[in-house]
């Protein structure tokens, strides 16, 4: 066997080692596995309602009396505006049969005070024929009869105060005061106009405010006491936001009262009524705004 040079093979070897570390070099590295997917977890989105402004305290509706001169009487001044603060025992307005109960009164008057005159006569008239009966029985039948027409002069006078009384009554009623210190909420009759069903305005003790929010059924179960709530206007009614919170959620669905402007909306859903108290802050921007549409939405937690 032919044997090579020691300089041959360590050239050899050498050659081997490094052509080794070239294709070491050179091998793609291994590729990384993927790491996990880790799931987006979404918030849920907050629950928006439609709803609308009132006072959180006592609400009158007041009506017009029904007088004895044909039914309820037409208005003939109104003394007051809508959003106006009252107190209690101010004048709102004023009915037409006033004139015609004044006129009424100043003639018992002067009735009463010529029945006051005729009775004071009649005394007169009384104790003479009293003094005359002494004399004799023919004399006695006149004392009789003066004391019989006393009598009617004093009973006239009785009826004649007793049907003032009835038109002072008639009076007070003919003036429309307010039964409560609060703020005129919304009026429904004008002047020349008789009241209808709903009477002639609607007064209320508006201090606090809040809104009735008409939440859908299906949203219903997002919807806890306590739970904070922004509220816009819908039309531009007021700017910024209003603060507030949940009150009360009342258990019964019905049929949405709050419509919307948008021609789109729902008329027929079914909504579940929640109270929405506002902050003192905010009620104190739309006190004098009852009735105003608002959106509100509801805070997630």
């Amino acid at each position: 066997m032919k044997q090579f040079p020691l300089w041959v093979m360590v050239g050899v070897l050498g050659a081997v080692i490094v052509g080794a570390g070239v294709w070491i070099t050179r091998r793609p590295a291994p590729e990384s596995l993927p790491a996990a997917a880790v799931p987006t977890v979404l918030a849920p989105e907050a629950v928006a309602a439609l709803g609308q402004l009132k006072p959180a305290g006592e609400v009158r509706r007041l009506a017009a009396p029904v007088s004895g001169f044909g039914g309820t009487p037409r208005i003939a001044a109104l003394l007051v505006k809508e959003g106006e603060r009252i107190l209690k025992g101010q004048p709102l307005a004023i009915f037409d049969s006033r004139p015609q109960i004044e006129a009424e009164i100043a003639e018992v008057n002067a009735q009463i005070q010529s029945a006051a005159l005729e009775v004071e006569l009649q005394q007169r008239e009384v104790s003479r024929y009293a003094a005359a009966a002494k004399v004799g029985a023919a004399a006695m039948v006149a004392y009789e009869e003066k004391q019989d027409e006393l009598r009617r002069f004093q009973r006239e006078g009785v009826e004649l105060i007793a049907k003032r009384r009835s038109l002072e009554t008639d009076l007070a009623d003919s003036e429309l005061l307010s039964p409560i210190d609060g703020v005129v909420l919304k009026i429904h009759s004008r002047v020349g106009e008789r009241p209808g069903n709903d009477g002639v305005m609607e007064v209320g003790a508006s201090q606090s405010m809040e809104a009735l929010v008409e939440v859908y059924e299906s949203d219903i179960n997002r919807i806890a006491i306590g739970q904070s709530v922004s509220l816009i206007s819908e039309n531009g009614g007021f700017k910024g936001t209003l603060e507030g919170r949940v009150e009360r959620i009342t258990p019964q669905v019905r049929q949405r009262k709050v419509l919307s402007t948008d021609p789109t909306g729902d008329a027929d859903a079914r909504v579940i009524e929640v109270d929405v108290v506002l902050s003192p802050t905010s009620a104190k921007r739309v006190t004098q705004l009852s009735g105003l549409k608002v959106i509100a939405r509801f805070k997630t937690p």
